[in-house]
């Protein structure tokens, strides 16, 4: 018997190049879940449990250097994903949009995908003890009718979830298309990370 794995969904995960960005951006997090007026009215309006700049900052590396210099690092772990991906491409991935993503304890995002994005992605800032970790979903399941469960010790790849734990400083990345959430937060202090697109 021969068994022959296809279209198979990889997942890109590595670290940042400078360890020191870590605190500088957990300190540049922190600054904008005070000063952005306009982004905390987003988050109440939409009951978001913390603070994100996803609906009011578009342009983050223009605006502090120390998402710059994180722009400069995804770029550059976005066209290694991008090649290792086999993806043709006339140019790099071009960044589309950078957020910043303070989730306070309890706190989660419900299942979703990146629509109008090939490429999207969270790099880690604080995991606290107890943090939720990532949780992707096998794409094929709305397909699966009347497919059995698979047994609890089958292979990460065979699993209907997959439950990614990053430390600071982990940059994950997959296809935008990949339906993905981060259950409720049950650490006792907030989960800090910056999630991003790619075009």
């Amino acid at each position: 018997m021969t068994l022959r794995p296809l279209f198979v969904t990889q997942i890109y995960q590595s670290e940042l190049s400078e360890a020191g960005l870590v605190p500088e951006l957990a300190n540049a997090c922190r600054l904008l879940a005070v000063e952005d007026g306009a982004g905390r009215a987003w988050c109440r309006e939409h009951r978001y449990p913390g603070y994100t700049s996803y609906g009011s900052l578009n342009d983050l590396p223009k605006r502090m250097p120390e998402f710059e210099a994180l722009k400069r690092d995804l770029d550059r772990h976005a066209k290694a994903y991008a090649g290792a991906l086999n993806f043709q491409l006339a140019r790099k991935p071009k960044l589309d949009n950078l957020w910043v993503n303070v989730l306070k304890p309890g706190g989660g995002h419900t299942g979703h995908i990146h629509p109008h994005a090939v490429l999207s992605g969270t790099v880690y800032i604080e995991v606290p003890e107890g943090a939720s970790a990532l949780k992707l979903e096998d794409p094929r399941l709305p397909m699966m009718m009347a497919r059995p469960g698979v047994a609890p010790d089958a292979p990460e790849a065979e699993q209907p979830f997959v439950y990614l734990k990053p430390r600071p400083g982990t940059v994950l990345m997959w296809e935008s298309w990949l339906r993905h959430e981060v259950p409720p937060n049950g650490a006792k202090a907030e989960r800090i990370s910056i999630s991003f697109n790619y075009a």
